[in-house]
């Protein structure tokens, strides 16, 4: 009942016209009561009187057969012509509002999935939340389009009814309303088993879809390791396993409408037999029972739609508070109540005793201090898991602190609105995320309103115009999905003009050149000597080469400081960094020797087995080309 009531508040937006689509379906069931009372008055006035019979009470006098039915006839055709157009008011108007509710939910969703923190992203899976935010949000909007309505027409047509039989012979209403316990207790009995089970097919559906999503996502990774077989035995086990909650419930749907209907038919049953009784004991006429009749076959119709209403409930409450779960996350990183946008900073980062826990487990960062002044290169080496990215990441504030503070020019960050921070800061990432559209589009993304010429001097600047300038059509070259039609380089160079064009005070490199080639590594560093000149930055690495010429480099060992200083004073005094050196020095050594050997190597006859293919002997020269002619 709760997640009901929570449901319907989304009404209230669109109360006018759902309170007119109620009126509609109430004068629709106006009009359904009105036409058995006709029945009865043309068969116990008109036939019954044009028969010889004794016509029932409530017959006009002085009206012939013929007349009173040709105006009972008349009647009927303008009550069904109303009564379709009721319904279709009642029926588009539910829509509308249904649509509203839908087109709500789906926006408070995507609102609160912008607001989450990184924590929670982390640990929610995208298919889930694609199901949550599609196929949850359709079954609240077929229910309240549809199921909603019937449930209220239901509610009129059988208190309206229950009066009329009760006004019309009390005795024979008793004789109709046996089967009303057992219905009641089917009903319960229906709700209480179906919606768990409807619960259970939603979450395999959300299970499905992110199989099918991170299949989609990683089909590169699940070809170049032919494991197209596993995954759809995996993607055959989860239908399966869907199709098997799905017949659970179908089976207890199959047994609950079935049931229904046989109590209903029961019920018309009973008021045949009686009726016949009352009409041989003569308290009741012909045409009153026929009217009985039409009454109880009315009530009966709603009532076997009864399973398929349960059923639409259910559903709706299931996909409701799969969707409650999405918007009462808590969301931990959010702007203070009496927090201030920061002003233009300088850019001195001060990180004072900072702790780090995720989710109550060990700290990840213990104790760390150090501080960046403006204009400064301030560089964060370690092994894999000692802390670097988490440490980056407290700056934009993706993260919080368990303990200790991250100041901005003396702000701390958890005292000044979010928007405001992460507007003074530029971040080049490992794994660059481009949008689908055109490279303009992604350039443009931290600064809409830029102009072409800024994006121009942007691209110059990060050594991209020269590449982009080569595609057919320039900076409206559409990239794909993720970025996928650039070469990694390519999509690092145009993340560099989107955080150039932002023109941001302090900037944060995370391992941006551990995926490319030489080559692209220097045209890389070319662009960002541009763009760290009077920035502070934090660079992530885990190169030596990388970051020997920071102004510092902080050491990090199992989230704590192991070391801070430049290149060469690490190097006397640190033996972390001088271990981490040296082992860089000795893998690059054994590589150029490795490299120096093969290039010495004779060919051997038939050429190189399975490496070039061009039937030169040699192996194939990368062409330096990708799709759109970009390079590699």
């Amino acid at each position: 009942m709760h997640t009901g009531f929570r449901l319907f508040r989304y009404l209230g937006k669109y109360w006018r016209t759902t309170a007119i689509a109620y009126v509609c379906l109430l004068l629709v069931a106006v009009v359904e009561l009105t036409v058995p009372n006709l029945v009865q008055r043309v068969i116990d006035c008109a036939i019954q009187g044009a028969s010889g019979a004794q016509g029932g009470r409530g017959c006009p006098a002085g009206v012939d057969a013929a007349t009173l039915a040709g105006q009972a006839v008349l009647i009927l055709l303008g009550l069904t012509v109303l009564k379709s157009g009721l319904n279709f008011g009642q029926g588009f108007l539910g829509q509308y509002g249904a649509q509203g509710i839908a087109f709500e939910v789906r926006n408070e969703i995507y609102r609160k999935l912008q607001k989450l923190p990184f924590g929670w992203h982390d640990r929610a899976e995208t298919g889930q939340l694609m199901a949550r935010a599609t196929s949850d949000v359709e079954q609240l909007r077929n229910f309240t389009g549809r199921g909603f309505l019937q449930l209220g027409q239901l509610v009129y047509m059988v208190g309206g009814i229950s009066i009329v039989l009760f006004l019309t012979n009390w005795k024979l209403a008793l004789a109709s309303m046996v089967v009303v316990p057992p219905l009641v207790r089917a009903v319960q009995r229906y709700n209480t088993a179906s919606r768990p089970l409807f619960y259970e097919v939603q979450e395999n559906i959300a299970l499905l879809a992110s199989i099918v999503q991170e299949n989609l996502a990683g089909a590169r990774v699940v070809k170049a390791f032919a494991r197209e077989l596993e995954q759809k035995r995996r993607f055959d086990r989860q239908n399966d396993i869907l199709e098997q909650e799905y017949l659970g419930a179908a089976e207890v749907q199959s047994f609950g409408n079935p049931l229904m209907d046989v109590l209903g038919n029961m019920g018309l049953v009973s008021v045949l037999w009686f009726g016949g009784y009352l009409i041989i004991a003569g308290d009741l006429s012909v045409g009153q029972l026929v009217a009985f009749n039409a009454y109880v076959m009315l009530l009966v119709r709603p009532v076997k739609r009864l399973g398929f209403l349960i059923n639409q409930s259910s559903r709706a409450i299931a996909a409701g508070d799969r969707i409650f779960e999405i918007l009462d996350a808590k969301i931990d990183i959010e702007d203070a109540p009496n927090a201030e946008p920061l002003p233009p900073v300088q850019g001195r980062v001060t990180f004072d005793h900072v702790w780090v826990s995720y989710y109550g487990g060990d700290p990840v960062l213990r104790d760390v201090s150090f501080e960046a002044l403006p204009g400064q290169v301030v560089a964060l080496l370690g092994m894999s898991g000692s802390g670097k990215t988490t440490t980056i990441n407290l700056v934009p504030r993706f993260y919080d602190p368990s303990a200790g503070r991250v100041l901005i020019d003396g702000h701390d960050v958890k005292e000044v609105q979010i928007q405001s921070l992460r507007r003074q800061i530029g971040m080049v990432l490992q794994d660059t995320t481009l949008f689908t559209g055109t490279i303009r589009d992604n350039i443009i993304f931290g600064v809409p309103g830029a102009t072409e010429g800024q994006i121009t001097a942007a691209a110059r600047a990060a050594r991209a115009h020269d590449f982009i300038a080569g595609f057919p059509d320039g900076y409206d070259t559409r990239v794909g999905e993720r970025g996928v039609t650039l070469s990694g380089g390519q999509k690092q160079r145009i993340a560099i003009a989107r955080a150039l064009l932002l023109n941001p005070r302090i900037l944060i490199l995370d391992d941006f050149t551990s995926a490319v080639d030489t080559e692209t590594e220097a045209l890389i560093r070319e662009a960002l000597d541009v763009l760290m000149k009077g920035r502070t930055t934090l660079i992530i690495a885990q190169r030596v080469s990388t970051v020997q010429y920071a102004d510092q480099i902080v050491v990090l060992d199992q989230g704590e400081i192991a070391g801070i200083g430049t290149h060469q004073h690490l190097l006397e005094t640190n033996p972390i960094y001088a271990e981490i050196y040296h082992l860089q020095l000795t893998d690059e050594s054994v590589a150029a020797v490795a490299e120096e050997v093969d290039q010495r190597t004779p060919v051997p006859a038939g050429g190189w087995s399975g490496r070039g293919g061009d039937g030169s002997g040699r192996r194939r020269p990368d062409s330096g080309v990708g799709t759109n002619g970009a390079e590699r």
